[in-house]
């Protein structure tokens, strides 16, 4: 897995800040920016954080970059529908010795990562099997269509994936560009920063506010799973690891992870 911050707001505290002191102060448009000191910008984003008003938050985004996630993190990453991506589209881009994600426990035990590589070589095999016969099929058609050679192979191509990558696996790996605002990476942080959060969505979260953090340690002071700066919600199906999930998440504040 790879996860970059590629792009966020400029100063994105001190925009919030500005956003909290329009809602507070007599100030204009014209002077919301003045005065923020460092000191002045961090309390006004503690404070939204102490009473609980979010709004404010949402004028800062953050755009990551994402490799060597799987299919399967796709689907449940999508499901934060407050956000934008773009996914590297397996219709346009062929699967030429596929890479995929290995789940530790899979990977813990000889036996079954023998069976899952295997698995992956089998579907490896039917895909380009599959590319193959599909792309002779629509080559011939759009050659008797009167397309040019050339572009009648690359249109062939492009018909037979669309059709082929049906037999690739939740494994296969993707790459994604995510934009979030604060407000929803906060959400975001409250359920996949969870221990119960499935393993892999997990780690990308804790990577994506790692580095939340070391741009905007105030905006992110109270992210990541509820147990690290409240109580659990989880009830009966709490991890029962919150005191170690408020050390962990503390010593990433103070840049000690």
């Amino acid at each position: 897995m790879k996860v970059a911050l590629i792009a966020h707001t400029n100063l994105p505290e001190k925009l919030v800040a500005a956003s909290a002191k329009l809602c507070y102060s007599a100030a204009t448009i014209d002077t919301v920016m003045e005065g923020l000191t460092e000191e002045k910008t961090a309390n006004f984003v503690d404070m939204l954080a102490d009473i609980g008003h979010e709004s404010p938050i949402e004028h800062a985004s953050f755009t990551f970059g994402i490799e060597g996630v799987s299919r399967a993190l796709l689907a449940q990453i999508t499901r934060h529908r407050m956000a934008s991506y773009s996914v590297q589209s397996q219709r346009y881009v062929t699967a030429n010795q596929f890479e995929y994600v290995l789940p530790p426990e899979i990977a813990a035990i000889p036996e079954a990562a023998a069976e899952y590589k295997k698995a992956m070589e089998e579907d490896q095999a039917h895909y380009d099997s599959l590319t193959a016969i599909l792309k002779e099929k629509h080559l011939k058609a759009n050659l008797e269509a009167g397309m040019e050679e050339k572009a009648a192979a690359k249109a062939a191509e492009k018909q037979a994936i669309e059709d082929a990558r049906f037999v690739l696996p939740n494994a296969c790996t993707t790459k994604i560009m995510m934009t979030m605002n604060a407000r929803s990476l906060h959400n975001f942080f409250r359920h996949r920063c969870c221990n119960r959060a499935q393993w892999e969505i997990r780690e990308l979260a804790e990577e994506m506010y790692k580095l939340c953090v070391e741009v905007a340690p105030h905006l992110f002071k109270h992210a990541g799973p509820p147990c690290a700066y409240g109580a659990c919600p989880e009830g009966k199906m709490s991890c029962g690891k919150a005191a170690e999930m408020r050390a962990h998440y503390r010593a990433i504040l103070e840049n000690k992870e």
